[in-house]
């Protein structure tokens, strides 16, 4: 899909928001590869958001809200002979609890939404290569080949296995753009189906297993080992899917 630079502005928030078709968001990403301007308006849109999640002000109550509470309490007159004096500890406890609770699950919430944000930039991703019939920037099935070529381009070394004997021929690679910085891609085959699979240094990701998830026709695999970050994409099976997943894992 075309994109001119109207459009673009136009669907730029929605697709900062991860709202946009796959078509549409590849079309945006096409045209903002070669359109400076809009690269740098949607950089510059990123940043903001950036900023604003990060330097929010947060305020939290004072620490002498309870002191003046229980002052209230205490000299509030006749009814202070017969009400119960407030326990204190337990509230505290309490509230301790809830913070936890919340702080927990602020940060599954967290993880949640970044692991949805990149997924729809490895579904967006993709379809763009499919659509395009720009699958591969370097093809070969040589690794050796493929290897040195992503390493030139990027500042890391992807792993890079050739997986014919398990039914999964290397195809070659090519570079994209996940979680705001180039990555390698490298694509299998399976039968008749494209398997992508995006590589990235994560210095934050701790070691995960596998997890699973299916959307708009895909399904995807993504884990984390040694530091890096990988997300196996395809309309393969998922069977299929962690089947190469696994044998990837186990040869690289």
């Amino acid at each position: 899909m075309d994109m001119d630079c109207r459009q673009t502005r136009n669907y730029m928030h929605a697709h900062l928001d991860r709202e946009l078709d796959p078509v549409t968001a590849a079309g945006i990403e096409a045209h903002m590869r070669t359109c400076a301007a809009c690269a740098q308006a949607y950089a510059t849109q990123t940043a903001l958001r950036s900023a604003v999640k990060k330097q929010a002000a947060y305020y939290t109550a004072p620490d002498a809200l309870a002191a003046r509470i229980r002052a209230k309490v205490d000299t509030a007159g006749p009814a202070k002979k017969t009400a119960p004096r407030w326990n204190w500890f337990p509230l505290a406890a309490a509230v301790a609890a809830t913070a936890v609770i919340t702080w927990t699950a602020s940060v599954q919430v967290e993880q949640g939404s970044r692991d949805e944000r990149i997924g729809e930039q490895v579904i967006a991703g993709h379809a763009r290569a499919i659509l395009t019939t720009h699958l591969t920037e370097v093809a070969s099935s040589d690794q050796h080949t493929v290897k040195p070529w992503l390493s030139s381009k990027l500042d890391f070394s992807p792993p890079v296995t050739d997986l014919t004997t398990a039914g999964f021929p290397l195809a070659g690679g090519r570079l994209d753009y996940v979680d705001s910085r180039p990555v390698a891609a490298l694509v299998y085959r399976h039968r008749q189906h494209v398997i992508d699979l995006f590589v990235w240094p994560d210095a934050k990701a701790a070691r995960s297993s596998m997890q699973a998830s299916a959307k708009q026709g895909f399904n995807m695999l993504h884990w984390s080992d040694a530091g890096m970050t990988f997300w196996a994409i395809s309309d393969v099976n998922a069977e299929d899917l962690k089947t190469f997943a696994e044998t990837y894992a186990s040869a690289k």
